[in-house]
């Protein structure tokens, strides 16, 4: 039996993983629910995800679904169990350019960096892509300088 998973999402009491996925012999779109078991406030995400990959039960339901994709949704599933609401699991995921990670505790802060590094690899040209330019020169133009004191100061000096 083949199956093409569509959604993945979570439902937080009972804890449990959902998959909406596709039969592609009869091209019916069927929900399971797959209840998260011996999970914790201190389980290790990434490892419960591996296992739910890995079990004899689920595994071809969740072929198609990515491994950090399952850790994000225990992650979510985690921090519900601290307290915290849906938003502010989801805002844990995304990256604000003007938040100060040195703020940050270390679970939080590798977060933010596989969600930088994730980014950064989508963006990337490498030789064999068809947009891949060599010497690549680009103009920027001059921001607006804003002048200090102190620049004004040492401009005679020199």
């Amino acid at each position: 039996m083949s199956f093409e998973a569509k959604r993945c999402g979570v439902h937080f009491s009972p804890p449990s993983i959902i998959v909406i996925y596709e039969h592609k012999e009869t091209h019916k779109i069927r929900k399971r629910i797959i209840p998260v078991r011996n999970f914790s406030k201190c389980s290790d995400c990434g490892m419960a995800a591996e296992r739910l990959k890995n079990n004899s039960r689920h595994k071809a339901y969740l072929e198609g679904v990515s491994h950090s994709q399952l850790e994000r949704l225990h992650i979510l599933l985690r921090d519900h169990m601290h307290g915290h609401n849906l938003q502010q699991s989801l805002d844990s995921f995304h990256v604000n350019p003007d938040e100060d990670l040195n703020k940050l505790d270390d679970e939080e802060l590798a977060r933010k960096k596989g969600k930088m590094d994730e980014l950064f690899e989508r963006n990337r040209r490498r030789k064999d892509d068809p947009e891949f330019v060599y010497d690549l020169e680009v103009e920027f133009t001059p921001a607006s300088k804003e002048k200090c004191s102190w620049d004004e100061d040492s401009d005679n000096e020199f």
